[in-house]
């Protein structure tokens, strides 16, 4: 694989606290690749040491910025040093660097900018209520990024040079929801993704550094609030809609039952006030969002 067609290919491997697992996937992965970079994001144990003994190239940083900054420091260490091809994978020994070819063999084949790991089947080890929220992440990035997507949250993906040019400047999030940032810009941006299946190692694996259903819910929030800055007049003005007309209409009925009773229900007006300055704050968001990037756009034309 580091020979085929004279391709420069790199490795990003993103860590945080390691050190047990960190210098065999850099000795197997070196097998397949000219470069190995670790990105130690602020570990507080010997992450950098091991990496570095194990030939990679090691950037560390003195604060945890999250996943998706490494990647981004990937990203930009692969565009200053002219590689061709970039590779992640995890460095907690969940994914096997003996499938790299697999990944990198499979985009350099198909023509296509992008090639996500599919663990699915007998190959992967994933819990049951895991498998359940990767379900639900992979329906939610799958509305965003146009097309049904079986495994969104793998990070154990190739990108070729085009896909790096282009996804640096789009990608905004730091955390765990660089996976599926990635896909909805890539089809923003026009970039054919393909997938391969792969194996993946989850028993004896105790290296998880936040919980997984907050993290769940974290990327889950964050692939929301993309496809609603996408589509915001669907998915905040229309919404805001329907909760003024709620409101509305419970302040008709409130106004008849005091005409007729002459009791004014304060429950019902404090929830209609509710109702409707929520409402309406969605309403002027959507369509400030929908509007602003339309002056942004012909204001830079004109400049």
């Amino acid at each position: 694989m580091k020979d085929r067609g004279k391709k420069r290919t790199l490795a990003v491997i993103p860590c945080y606290n390691e050190e047990p697992t960190i210098g065999s996937i850099v000795l197997k992965t070196k097998r397949h690749v000219n470069t190995v970079l670790v990105v130690d994001d602020g570990s507080s144990d010997d992450t950098s040491k091991v990496a570095k003994q194990a030939g990679a190239v090691v950037i560390s940083n003195r604060k945890n910025h999250g996943k998706g900054s490494v990647i981004k420091t990937g990203f930009r260490y692969a565009l200053a040093n002219n590689y061709d091809y970039v590779v992640t994978l995890d460095g907690d020994g969940q994914h096997n660097p003996d499938e790299v070819p697999v990944i990198l063999g499979d985009l350099m084949n198909n023509g296509h900018d992008i090639t996500i790991g599919l663990r699915y089947g007998n190959s992967t080890e994933m819990p049951k209520w895991r498998k359940v929220g990767k379900r639900i992440l992979d329906y939610a990035t799958s509305f965003g990024n146009g097309g049904y997507v079986t495994d969104s949250q793998c990070g154990f993906r190739a990108f070729n040079k085009r896909a790096v040019e282009n996804l640096i400047r789009k990608l905004n999030g730091k955390k765990f929801n660089t996976e599926s940032e990635q896909l909805i810009k890539a089809h923003e941006l026009g970039l054919k993704v393909s997938q391969k299946n792969i194996t993946c190692k989850y028993k004896n694996l105790d290296t998880s550094t936040k919980d997984p259903f907050l993290h769940g819910f974290s990327v889950l929030s964050y692939i929301i609030w993309l496809i609603a800055e996408r589509r915001p007049l669907l998915f905040i003005s229309l919404p805001g809609f329907v909760l003024v007309m709620i409101g509305l209409f419970f302040g008709i009925l409130t106004l008849q039952h005091y005409n007729q009773t002459h009791v004014f229900l304060i429950q019902n007006a404090i929830l209609i006030s509710i109702f409707l300055i929520i409402g309406v704050i969605a309403l002027f968001i959507g369509l400030l969002l929908n509007v602003l990037p339309r002056i942004i756009k012909q204001s830079s034309v004109g400049e």
